[in-house]
């Protein structure tokens, strides 16, 4: 049976198969057009829309995991926190990783208020009444604009810093980042029950 992961994102396709250990297949990898709306207010909301919309649109009984997953900062109120893809969109334009950071940076200014996590929602979809949702979070903190650091990662990885490594997201190698990272913990939460079943 196949897995699918409700995302058109190949780097969160490429990190979850390494945190499971299996290959998955995403809606792009067979042409579909998958582009549900994420109306849900919290993360686990919006990871359920996503694998319903992604089961709907299959058909059949293959299994589906979803994660919805973002940044809050503790200076900005638990911002961008759902919105965290599409924080700073204007007109259905979305800005690039690069553009968000220095958004997010120039509006928490200098605020005292650092602290910040990456929160993860994951879901597997057995059938749409049927399921098993794992949510985690990585603590850290929001570096200043001077301490942007590290080319790995995507995201707001660079702005991230983990007081465990002592650098920031970006900064880690692939093994650290899922072994602590949200979407780590969520997916090896997953994975233990993929083997339940």
């Amino acid at each position: 049976m196949n897995i699918w992961f409700a995302t058109n994102n190949k780097h969160k396709k490429e990190e979850l198969e390494a945190i499971l250990g299996r290959n998955l297949k995403i809606p792009t990898d067979e042409g579909y057009i998958f582009d549900p709306e994420e109306t849900g207010s919290t993360f686990y909301e919006n990871t359920l829309i996503k694998a319903r919309e992604l089961h709907k649109l299959l058909g059949n009984n293959d299994f589906v995991i979803a994660d919805d997953s973002g940044l809050c900062v503790d200076g900005l109120n638990g911002r961008p926190g759902v919105l965290s893809a599409r924080y700073g969109m204007e007109n259905g334009q979305k800005l690039t990783s690069h553009e968000q950071n220095i958004m997010l940076l120039d509006e928490l200014a200098d605020n005292p208020i650092r602290t910040a996590r990456f929160v993860c929602s994951m879901v597997l979809l057995l059938s749409n009444d049927r399921f098993f949702i794992a949510q985690e979070t990585l603590e850290g903190e929001i570096v200043k604009k001077d301490q942007m650091r590290g080319d790995g990662g995507f995201g707001y990885d660079p702005i991230f810093f983990v007081p465990r490594l002592n650098r920031t997201l970006a900064q880690a190698t692939a093994d650290e980042k899922n072994t602590l990272s949200h979407r780590g913990k969520a997916g090896k939460l997953i994975s233990k029950y993929l083997l339940t079943i």
